[in-house]
């Protein structure tokens, strides 16, 4: 191995010593699940075979959060879930069951709350600007704005806010501003500082001499002065990049892990740092080495930089293979002729779409960042001679065409250091791209972005570096991820109906399906690339939990017969669908009631209506979430809730459900165990242990009652057979995890391999996990369950297991290694994990 493989490969593990997780098991903390609900649910968790408990963040947050991800205060842990005290009280009840604690933070922006002092930190530098002591948290560009950060929370224009009344002076003492009262400003449920010696101007004087500016809350997107995270206002980017902020926003939770309390941290979007590799390197150094995994997106065969110091990403890469690896790849023409029929969209429509969703935030919702990324360059062009031709509409319209052809999150380009050249690749590949949808007399000024967006010389000669070309090379690359995160993701997702299971956080719908030799050649790569990463099958954050994108994934696999349904659905509900449902959400519907549809029958209207009143609006289509048509949302909701009280519609779906239900079994116990096993530490979502039918959040983040999953355990570890589909996942999932924690060494020890098994069927997937090159775990699961039945079975398809006995831990039943008929391996589940067998 060269030394630069052995660098990367050392930053991929953990300190000497250190723990590492085998499984992890995502918790969602708030009032309806605290520290101690927590901390009770720890024997169960035990049982079910997880080595660590992963927390939601657990920081002050902002009043009414739902999700911890608006920190408003980094050195105390929220009272509303317990605390401080809560946190030692769940870890020691944890330790003492042999669990460890995993804990997601947020680097990268805080809370701007109501009202603002709940943030003290941006309390302060409203009230006293540049000369705060926080000053340097936030990173505020206030050059601009009159030198007044911009706080656009006004429900109308300044001055018809003012001439209503709006804007009260109040006197009050400010919680954590000391105990004499000051004088304030307040609007609505808003309160602001008042400047001292400002507090008897006349209103509007007094409101030009702040350190910040009320505006219309419409005005962000084109004048705001602060970066935020994607498009959200009220998250404000901190400056971790200082090492005193740095400091001071990791003390508490640094302390936590040097403590022994945390074995390992999970990292949100660390793409919207200024300098990602580099925090992590000082995390490394601050906690000695320890498990951190980063939320980071890697768009298709995108590796993670090599200079990234952590264990891997939290998964996405995985779920989207393991999901498509169950895909029919036969099912893609057909289902593209059904999105045709409904839509018009055609199947290599997708690329067109996402520019299109790229270029309306380019132009609209991060329009701010646009106009400041198009002045720096532009004043770098006005202030060098060479390159003073190169007008501010030229270096504008080459922005926006290069943010639109970028392919990725971010290309990784650190002011000063060495480029990569794959950064370069990335850079000079989405420019010739952008060069082809512009004018030919565009082209010099491309050439010129170009080399201003890599650090490299450009205009007179020797002038590569200053502070704002090191700021346009950064402020560029946090912007590409907010315009892929909000363009793709948030915007042509929602649009794309192909196989909406497909369109999924960190997803490749263009791939639609992989083949197991393609996931085994992925997995062997990420066994020697990110043994330590995270696999995962649902998040917080998926768009649909994974049992609802495996029965949408069984479409591929009935495709003809859905093309059949969906004809016989548009003409039951012809009589009260409104004209004004559109194609794309037509097809959204029906797909998402297939996903859903169980043998308990539908979602509840209220999941239903409420995840497309939220889909429509990510569509950005007909109706947004600034400006709903409560017309056509009506019409859609009408439309699905007829469907639902639709005799007809109700038995076309429990037929559809009847009919796939046994592809659909394959394919849970199939994903739940290929993912449970494959190279990285295996996360389960909570409740995703049994079948959990779920859409975006907050659908996907309801509580979770775990009392009957621990009676349904206990009684399958009595030795009772499982009697439904919720009892065999949750078979597959305990034995895969205890498996996990019982042969450590073959899943995440030094001498941990993946090798693919042979086998004579492209309905399975095989292959065995190893100890120093010999087997110790064999995974058999079946795929594409519907066209195997086709084919009449197993027949005589072989597997070629290693060498020796084996223990199937789903059947507790002996297996003979060699050449063994396929039928007898999984006549009882469609799934087998065996272990060596012990005398």
């Amino acid at each position: 191995m060269s030394e630069a493989r052995q660098a990367t490969a050392s930053r991929r593990l953990v300190g000497e010593g250190l723990p590492v997780p085998v499984s992890t098991y995502r918790l969602q903390l708030g009032p309806e699940l605290t520290l101690d609900d927590a901390a009770e649910r720890v024997p169960y968790l035990a049982m079910l075979g997880v080595t660590h408990l992963y927390l939601s963040p657990v920081l002050r947050s902002a009043p009414g959060s739902t999700h911890g991800y608006d920190v408003v205060d980094h050195d105390e842990i929220s009272p509303l879930i317990g605390g401080l005290p809560a946190l030692r009280r769940l870890a020691d009840t944890s330790h003492a069951a042999g669990l460890g604690l995993v804990l997601d933070i947020v680097p990268n922006h805080m809370a701007v709350p109501t009202p603002v002092w709940h943030n003290r930190a941006l309390w302060s530098v409203l009230a006293d600007g540049p000369d705060s002591p926080f000053a340097a948290w936030f990173d505020v560009d206030w050059s601009a704005g009159d030198g007044a950060v911009l706080m656009p929370v006004l429900a109308d224009r300044i001055g018809a806010v003012l001439a209503g009344g709006e804007l009260t002076l109040d006197e009050i003492v400010v919680p954590g501003a000391g105990e004499a009262p000051r004088t304030v400003l307040r609007y609505a449920d808003h309160v602001f500082p008042v400047r001292p010696g400002t507090e008897h101007l006349p209103l509007a004087e007094l409101l030009e001499r702040q350190h910040y500016r009320l505006a219309y809350w419409r005005v962000a997107d084109e004048e705001l002065n602060y970066r935020r995270f994607f498009d959200v206002g009220t998250l404000v980017a901190i400056r971790v990049e200082d090492p005193v902020v740095f400091d001071a926003t990791h003390a508490l939770v640094l302390g936590l892990v040097a403590d022994g309390t945390l074995d390992g941290l999970r990292i949100d979007h660390p793409d919207g740092l200024t300098d990602p590799a580099g925090y992590l390197t000082r995390l490394r150094e601050r906690t000695g080495g320890a498990w951190v995994v980063v939320e980071k997106i890697l768009e298709g065969d995108e590796e993670l930089p090599t200079d990234w110091e952590t264990a891997g990403t939290t998964g996405y890469e995985a779920l989207w293979r393991v999901q498509q690896t169950f895909v029919d790849p036969g099912g893609a023409a057909v289902l593209g002729a059904v999105m045709h029929r409904l839509t018009g969209d055609t199947s290599d429509a997708l690329p067109a779409i996402i520019s299109s969703a790229k270029r309306e935030m380019v132009d609209g919702a991060l329009y701010a960042e646009v106009h400041r990324l198009t002045a720096l360059a532009a004043g770098i062009c006005h202030d060098d001679l060479r390159l003073r031709d190169h007008t501010w509409r030229s270096v504008h319209d080459c922005l926006v065409e290069l943010l639109v052809a970028f392919d990725r999150y971010r290309a990784y380009v650190v002011p000063g250091d060495p480029l990569p050249t794959v950064s370069v690749e990335v850079v000079e590949s989405a420019a010739r791209i952008a060069a082809d949808r512009l004018p030919p007399e565009r082209a010099a000024t491309m050439s010129v972005l170009v080399d201003l967006l890599l650090g490299r010389e450009a205009g007179s000669a020797g002038r590569t570096r200053s502070p704002v070309r090191d700021e346009l090379v950064v402020r560029f690359q946090q912007t590409c991820g907010a315009v892929m995160a909000k363009g793709v993701e948030d915007t042509a997702f929602y649009r794309w109906t192909h196989l909406v299971g497909l369109c999924e956080v960190g997803g490749e719908p263009a791939r639609f399906a992989l083949t197991p030799t393609e996931l085994s050649f992925w997995a062997a790569r990420q066994q020697q690339q990110a043994p330590l990463g995270m696999t995962t099958l649902s998040t917080h954050d998926t768009k649909r939990s994974e049992d609802t994108r495996t029965r949408l994934g069984v479409l591929s696999e009935a495709a003809v017969e859905w093309s059949t349904l969906v004809d016989r659905l548009r003409a039951t509900s012809a009589p009260y669908r409104s004209a004004l449902l559109d194609g794309r959400t037509e097809n959204l519907l029906w797909q998402t009631l297939a996903g859903t549809w169980t043998p308990d029958g539908p979602l509840s209207d209220d999941r239903l209506t409420g995840y497309l009143t939220k889909a429509i609006r990510e569509a950005k289509s007909r109706t947004t979430w600034t400006e709903p048509d409560a017309t056509y949302e009506a019409a859609v909701l009408a439309t699905a809730r007829h469907v639902l009280g639709d005799d007809r519609a109700v038995e076309l779906f429990a037929a559809w459900e009847l009919r796939t239900r046994t592809a659909v079994r394959a394919a849970t116990l199939g994903t739940k165990l290929v993912q449970l096993t494959l190279p990285g530490v295996a996360d389960v979502y909570q409740g995703t242990e049994v079948p959990s039918v779920a859409l975006v959040d907050p659908d996907n983040r309801r509580a979770v009652d775990v009392a009957p999953l621990a009676a349904r355990l206990a009684r399958l570890d009595e030795g009772a057979g499982p009697r439904d589909l919720a009892d065999e996942k949750l078979l597959v999932t305990s034995r895969a995890l205890r498996t996990r924690r019982d042969l450590s060494e073959a899943f995440v020890g030094p001498g941990a391999g993946f090798r693919p098994l042979a086998h004579s069927s492209g309905h399975a997937l095989s292959y065995a996990r190893t100890v120093a090159g010999e087997a110790a775990v064999v995974v058999i699961a079946t795929r594409l369950a519907i066209a195997l039945d086709r084919l009449g079975g197993w027949a005589d398809h072989t597997v070629a297991l290693p060498e020796g006995a084996w223990h199937d831990v789903l059947t507790n039943r002996v297996v003979v290694g060699g050449v063994q008929e396929i039928a007898p391996l999984l006549d009882r589940l469609p799934v087998a994990l065996l272990v060596r067998a012990t005398d």
